[in-house]
């Protein structure tokens, strides 16, 4: 994102949306074809890189703000997961018109984010597109040196524990599309769902807990499910996951009770972005309490064990439960 002699569109566009969001000084006020981020002795630089695409990842009447928020938010989940503090991010948009009415609220959402979450703009490109909108990040975050926490790494014997509520973004798209969740009476149930979808929490406070006594961790993006079976391929382990422990957000657990939809489908929804993580059996007091401090909820919800076998998940009368898919795929 670099501002020009005799400006064009694209340099006017940027003065005008994405300028005043540049406000660490390693961002040269967007007027370079590059920034620099610097990182202390002793601290190591993560990055991490997420694209949202219209139609795929948002709908095209989600709200401009919304959609920004979730573009930034996706990769300060990455972060968090890696054990990471925010440290700065580049964007890429991919836009069909510069649009007054889309672009303010947009860049509004995006600074408003950056600032909350400590990670300020520091350059980017704008592209324009025939197809649908797309919104690609990069971030930076600061850990320090050799800290980063890996998917691989788990070992049996170790705890299976998650942040917050599992399912809620996928029922929220699916009351957005009109599916059986939108049956639910409470309207304010549904706004929750929705707003789950359209903007994630990214569990940024929870870092230095990660960091200190996870052996491996992730953010839950594409299902809990599938992306379980991503940690223990990466650490040559299995698991065994008790469904009930779960933890379901009160309309969630409203809808499971009804029979609208299953726990198969809540756990390979997708756009949960949530960390799991792998903590020694002798740590979870100590990342329990971190996690307290951080004010992020946290729940034991199985064991990590020895194999190669696909994870298991299993009801409350120990069968084992079939899921037709683990995860939302992009191909």
């Amino acid at each position: 994102m670099t501002e020009r002699q005799n400006p064009s569109g694209e340099d006017s566009l940027i003065a005008r949306y994405f300028k005043p969001l540049a406000t660490d000084p390693g961002a040269f006020g967007l007027d370079d074809d590059a920034a620099i981020l610097k990182a202390a002795p002793g601290e190591d630089l993560v990055v991490t890189t997420d694209a949202i695409v219209e139609g795929i990842h948002f709908l095209p009447s989600d709200p401009p703000d919304t959609v920004a928020r979730k573009a930034l938010r996706v990769n300060l989940s990455d972060l968090a997961a890696k054990g990471a503090e925010p440290a700065g991010f580049v964007l890429t948009l991919a836009l069909r018109a510069a649009d007054d009415a889309w672009l303010t609220p947009f860049a509004r959402g995006l600074g408003e984010d950056a600032k909350q979450f400590g990670c300020p703009l520091l350059g980017g490109d704008t592209v324009s597109t025939p197809g649908p909108l797309m919104i690609s990040i990069t971030a930076f975050g600061l850990i320090p040196a050799g800290r980063m926490v890996h998917r691989s790494g788990a070992k049996p014997g170790d705890r299976v524990v998650v942040t917050g509520t599992i399912g809620d973004a996928a029922l929220g798209l699916e009351i957005l599309r009109g599916g059986a969740a939108a049956s639910l009476a409470d309207a304010a149930a549904r706004e929750m769902l929705i707003g789950r979808y359209r903007v994630p929490q990214p569990r940024s406070a929870l870092a230095k807990a990660v960091r200190d006594y996870a052996r491996a961790a992730m953010d839950v993006s594409d299902g809990l499910a599938g992306d379980l079976a991503k940690l223990c391929a990466a650490s040559g382990v299995s698991a065994v996951i008790d469904a009930p422990a779960i933890p379901l957000s009160a309309p969630a657990a409203s809808l499971l009770a009804r029979g609208t939809g299953g726990i198969a489908a809540l756990v390979s929804g997708g756009d949960d972005y949530e960390v799991l993580c792998a903590i020694p059996e002798d740590r979870v007091e100590a990342f329990t309490q971190g996690a307290m401090r951080a004010g992020v909820a946290v729940t034991s919800i199985g064991t990590i064990i020895a194999g190669a076998a696909p994870p298991r998940f299993l009801d409350e009368q120990g069968r084992e439960i079939v899921l037709p898919r683990l995860s939302y795929s992009h191909f």
